[in-house]
């Protein structure tokens, strides 16, 4: 089914699907498990429309471009437009908060890395965004202390916690409004922890944001 944005008990929200804006390397150890750098500025980039789809459907991977790996992100719905917002204004903008994968071709990257080139290719394919549903962020305590976790086939592959974040989630949405606007219906994804590997057809993933959602779902060959 063509994604729409919906919150945790599959209800539609009435909201525009747009773009994602990611952040990359915003977490110490998955930096270190790359052998990347700590970045000053926060690393951003973008996942169009077409990367939109639901995480509790089949995950498609493509399987004729190398690994493909899970990097799983608590992602942040905007239900107002932003621009050089401040902090509060941000709080305002948000609808609710949720999990998405930012699947990744990782041996494209790689070569896209040596080239100096951007990622785009690795990282913003149609599907390459799977979104489960979005908590009201009235339900959420406190978005600096959230857990989440990945398992595949039962076995624990990433846990994380948004204390960690190296540019927590307030901040960081104010500064990418400060680079470019963004939109209502606008997704934004807040960066991995450590665990990132390769996905196989016929892996059953289960992801979850303590206290608030679970989705299970299973890999496909596209």
């Amino acid at each position: 089914m063509a994604y729409r944005h919906i919150d945790s008990q599959s209800n539609e929200i009435s909201l525009p699907v747009s773009k994602v804006v990611c952040i990359g390397r915003n977490y110490l150890d998955h930096i270190q498990e790359m052998n990347s750098t700590v970045s000053e500025a926060p690393l951003l980039f973008m996942k169009p429309k077409a990367a939109l789809c639901h995480m509790h459907e089949h995950l498609g991977i493509p399987t004729d471009k190398g690994d493909c790996h899970n990097e799983l992100e608590v992602s942040v719905l905007l239900k107002s437009p932003l621009k050089n917002a401040s902090d509060d204004e941000v709080k305002d903008a948000i609808w609710g908060i949720g999990l998405g994968l930012d699947l990744t071709l990782r041996e494209v990257q790689a070569a896209l890395k040596k080239q100096g080139q951007p990622w785009e290719r690795a990282k913003s394919f149609d599907n390459s965004a799977p979104l489960s549903g979005f908590v009201p962020l009235s339900k959420v305590n406190n978005i600096d202390d959230l857990r989440f976790n990945l398992t595949i086939n039962d076995e624990v592959r990433q846990q994380g916690h948004t204390k960690l974040m190296l540019h927590k989630i307030i901040p960081l949405i104010a500064h990418m409004s400060s680079i470019f606007s963004l939109d209502s219906g606008d997704v934004i994804l807040t960066g991995t922890p450590k665990g990132v590997g390769k996905l196989s057809p016929a892996d059953k993933i289960a992801a979850s944001l303590d206290g608030h959602l679970t989705v299970k779902t299973e890999v496909v060959a596209e």
